[in-house]
């Protein structure tokens, strides 16, 4: 035996001592021997909790502090409205669409799995590494940011938040959010739900004071609300736009699809419950700003939430902010949970190095999944114009979640016998993949300088799957670096980090 070879078994062999010693620890009181039982992720999410992810995640804090970027390019109160219903109605289709690619195709993943299924490993690279390099990091590190501004405004009150203190507060919240993925998917699901009541009770109490008022008449803001002189046809696909990025998260559950119960149904149960509820809070509390704050009051708030609670509920409008920042920790929640399961399904489908699709043995969770997830946000709120990012990145989720309706239309006549327990009529997907596609040449035309670095940065996906994954003839460094076999040096240094870790948590509990 040649010494490398030696090296390598001495390797297996302190790595098998590891994982050992670590599943003594970790097994406790529970004792399951690895031909008896896999250790996978649960079946935990029941159609209550599939409905509050769903929920959870679209309502951030947009529609609490400045619903306006739609009022702005339509001109007028009524075609808001119009297009807010419209937008809901369009995401209802997007949504249908994925509800049918889930319920065919049982994997998590979301967009990843399907654009894999459909056009391959390629594409499928292409979409992870643009959601990895600086989609998901930004927009975590931006509602978290709002989290952070949010909680700490009823201490600060009247004075300017410190921004080194809303950064603080910001990584409080991130990481109190990692730790409650890596700790339990049920408490995790339960924390959702309560966050999702939370935001739902924050809006009803918009609702019902606004709706009150008009019924007693207060329509004054309301009339000429469809005049035609105010209408800014120009700027109609702008408000489209803005109006499909506030129902944005539709497709959240999408992602957990293994962890579902019963899926075939569950799926598409949540996802149409989802989206009416949604849809009537987003319309219903236009209304109730419009019956108290005149247009132009609007457009001018910071925050318009904050407006409006101090008009009609004195002193208690304080708790808006709060309520702001509940809803920014239920969509960061959301957000965490699903996409750690695209991370841990790209790692078991080999594009991502395999340790990342490793599952606690007791807790059942993709700790290493989620971990991944909190450097690169945590940098992201402390350096960088993050806004800037969102901005000229924004365009390629609609470019890919296009590209992955297009795949269902595709599997339609390339897999006509795939099984379909929830089939959608064929317009539905055609009407929504267009609109995806008018948004994205929306925004090349609006936007070409942002939206190209944008494409540009997503376009360097191509060589780096070719380094990274396509290629056999790597160099022998570069192998050795990205290999996913577990005697790699890599992972053993992340296996025995995972490890320590692991009893890290354990000796605190």
């Amino acid at each position: 035996m040649s010494s490398r070879s030696a090296s390598t078994h001495q390797d297996g062999k302190t790595l098998q001592s590891d994982l050992k010693v670590s599943q003594k620890r970790t097994d406790l009181n529970v004792k399951l021997p690895a031909q008896e039982k896999k250790v996978e992720l649960g079946k935990k999410v029941t159609l209550l909790r599939g409905i509050s992810i769903i929920i959870g995640t679209i309502i951030g804090a947009g529609i609490f502090i400045s619903p306006k970027g739609i009022l702005r390019n339509t001109g007028s109160v009524g075609m808001s409205l119009v297009v807010w219903i419209a937008c809901g109605v369009l995401s209802l289709f997007g949504a249908l669409s994925y509800a049918e690619l889930g319920t065919c195709i049982r994997k998590s993943g979301g967009h990843y799995t399907y654009i894999m299924e459909a056009f391959g490993p390629q594409m499928a690279f292409i979409r992870l590494w643009a959601e990895l390099i600086a989609i998901r990091p930004a927009a975590m590190a931006v509602i978290s940011l709002a989290f952070g501004q949010y909680i700490l405004e009823p201490l600060f009150m009247p004075c300017a938040i410190p921004p080194m203190a809303v950064k603080l507060a910001t990584t409080i919240g991130i990481t109190s959010v990692m730790y409650l993925n890596c700790m339990s998917v049920t408490w995790t699901a339960r924390i959702q739900i309560l966050l999702t009541f939370s935001k739902l009770l924050a809006i009803i109490i918009i609702i019902v004071p606004g709706v009150y008022l008009l019924f007693k008449g207060e329509t004054k803001n309301f009339e000429d609300a469809f005049d035609l002189t105010n209408i800014n046809l120009s700027g109609m696909p702008l408000a489209f736009y803005s109006g499909m990025y506030a129902y944005a998260g539709w497709f959240y559950l999408n992602f957990v699809t293994e962890e579902v119960e019963n899926p075939e149904k569950t799926l598409p149960l949540a996802i149409c419950i989802s989206m009416a509820i949604v849809t009537s809070c987003y319309v219903l509390t236009n209304i109730a700003y419009y019956t108290v704050i005149s247009a132009e009051e609007l457009l001018a708030s910071d925050a318009v939430a904050v407006t409006f609670a101090e008009r009609l509920l004195g002193n208690f409008s304080i708790a808006i902010p709060v309520f702001v920042a509940l809803s920014c920790f239920g969509s960061m929640n959301g957000g965490l949970f699903a996409l750690s399961r695209m991370v841990y399904v790209a790692s078991r489908e080999g594009q991502l190095p395999e340790v990342l699709s490793m599952i606690h043995v007791r807790r059942h969770t993709p700790l290493a999944a989620v971990l991944i997830l909190y450097p690169m946000t945590v940098i992201q709120v402390f350096v960088g114009d993050i806004y800037s990012l969102l901005n000229f990145m924004s365009f390629l989720r609609w470019l890919f979640i296009g590209v992955v309706v297009l795949g269902l239309i595709y599997l339609r006549y390339t897999k006509p016998d795939l099984p379909r327990p929830f089939k959608v009529p064929l317009f539905i997907p055609v009407v929504f993949c267009l609109t995806c596609f008018f948004m994205v040449f929306l925004s090349l035309y609006s936007d070409p300088v942002n939206t190209g670095i944008g494409f540009a940065i997503s376009i360097t996906g191509i060589p780096a799957y070719y380094v990274f994954i396509h290629f056999n003839n790597r160099p022998k460094w570069l192998q050795r670096a990205i290999a996913s076999n577990v005697q790699t040096p890599f992972c053993r240094t992340h296996i025995s980090l995972w490890i320590y870790l692991e009893n890290c948590i354990l000796s605190c509990n």
